[in-house]
């Protein structure tokens, strides 16, 4: 974990937030992506692995304990290099997930998302 990695999840634990983190540097190209949001969260195995179920399984998070739940992806740059159409894709989706779970989001509940990019 990197620094700046550690520095996020010390900051989600403080506050009483479940972090989880991703290493960005193994994200090259949309499909790692998606795999490495899915195995930090604990995807279900039903979990298509596209951008619309991306979105879904952020939004519901059921399986998770409620709370915070942040996302620490370090090192997005790389995916932003290499794929940045891919990397634009993924963050809308990460943007309107973590409206959705917000405080005013049309899927509140006793989850939040929250998602952070330390670099």
């Amino acid at each position: 974990m990197s620094a700046a990695e550690k520095s996020e999840a010390e900051k989600a634990f403080a506050r009483g937030a479940h972090p989880h983190p991703i290493d960005g540097g193994k994200m090259v190209d949309k499909a790692s992506t998606l795999d490495a949001i899915a195995e930090a969260l604990s995807f279900p195995d039903y979990f298509g692995k596209n951008l619309d179920a991306l979105y879904d399984c952020l939004t519901d998070l059921s399986w998770l304990p409620p709370g915070e739940h942040v996302l620490i992806w370090s090192g997005s740059s790389v995916l932003k290099d290499r794929d940045p159409k891919a990397y634009l894709a993924v963050r809308s989706v990460l943007s309107d997930a973590q409206r959705a779970l917000g405080p005013t989001g049309d899927r509140s509940d006793s989850r939040r998302l929250t998602v952070v990019l330390p670099d």
